[in-house]
């Protein structure tokens, strides 16, 4: 990547095909708005959604660009990707020297980076990465193919090696939920059969509907994996109404409520990626790339822990206070 008159921009190529890595975790509800003023260096940080982890992504990375005396603009594209795509040119209008992108579709991506390639300016992703990284400055990456392996490897050894029925309530259609719930049905073992998948939406509502209707239809069910705790905790009343107070779920994000509901038993695993490290790890890689410091990694694989009732200290502080 070559400088361009700005000495802290550098150009991104266009997008020649999308894979995730990922997360979702799960927005600030502020649709723009800067962090810290007077900043050496200007991001734009464009939010995918308005779920608690995106909350806490957004505090995250408005406290790290104060500490690295950075100006941060952010704006919520509220899982439209032609929202995305209109504050990744309101970003470039104001005249940033990079954007933080977390993207509410990884096909969105490819006229997200071509726009940026136009001007000049250079994305950091988050939660995804890109198939030909040359594209873009750098990403901080969740895994949800190994999340969701994480949470199916729980089953397997709790079930030890018991015939067992399992439920799915995933997320939106798409990249990071099919990942995620790819991943977790990858990794079940022979014994354990997939009795029902259906999308919750990320939307507790929804998920309490279809955990209602799974259990009426499979009320023999011995396990659950929902896509994220938000949705989990509307399951787990939906089963619990329904006599199922036996099934146990599994689920992903490690939030304080989550991580708590690991603790008093109404979740038996989750699986943590800290919106704060996605966060922080972002706006320090994405200053540290554009200064050209050395020992700043391209790509930032986000830690991974499985939080069962036996390590809950174990678990990372998932929001900034």
């Amino acid at each position: 990547m070559k400088p361009i008159a700005r000495s802290r921009r550098v150009t991104a190529a266009s997008l020649a095909g999308v894979a995730a890595l990922v997360l979702s975790g799960c927005g600030s509800q502020d649709d723009g708005g800067s962090g810290a003023s007077g900043g050496s260096v200007s991001l734009g940080f464009v939010n995918g959604s308005n779920t608690h982890f995106h909350s806490c992504l957004l505090k995250a990375v408005e406290q790290e660009a104060k500490a690295q005396d950075a100006k941060v603009y952010s704006a919520n594209s509220k899982q439209d990707a032609g929202t995305e795509l209109s504050n990744i040119e309101d970003m470039i209008a104001r005249n940033v020297d990079a954007l933080i992108v977390q993207t509410v579709n990884v096909d969105a991506l490819e006229g997200d980076i071509a726009k940026a390639k136009a001007a000049g300016v250079p994305i950091y992703l988050t939660s995804v990465a890109t198939s030909d990284m040359d594209d873009v400055l750098g990403a901080a990456v969740v895994d949800l193919k190994k999340v969701g392996g994480m949470d199916a490897d729980w089953i397997e050894k709790d079930a030890a090696g018991k015939d067992v029925k399992v439920g799915i309530v995933a997320g939106a259609p798409g990249a990071a939920s099919d990942l995620l719930v790819g991943g977790f049905k990858d990794a079940l073992p022979a014994t354990a059969k997939v009795v029902a998948n259906q999308p919750g939406m990320f939307n507790p509502a929804k998920a309490q509907d279809v955990a209602e209707n799974m259990i009426q239809a499979n009320p023999d069910l011995d396990y659950a994996f929902v896509a994220n705790e938000e949705m989990a905790f509307a399951v787990r009343k939906a089963f619990d109404a329904a006599g199922a107070k036996d099934v146990k779920i599994v689920s992903v994000n490690g939030t304080e409520d989550g991580v708590a509901a690991v603790e008093d038993g109404r979740l038996s695993a989750t699986v943590a990626n800290s919106a704060m490290t996605i966060g922080q790890t972002a706006v320090k890689s994405a200053v540290g790339l554009l200064d050209k410091k050395e020992g700043v990694d391209k790509i930032s694989d986000i830690p991974l822990v499985l939080v069962t009732k036996d390590n809950v200290s174990e678990a990372p502080q998932y929001c900034p206070k």
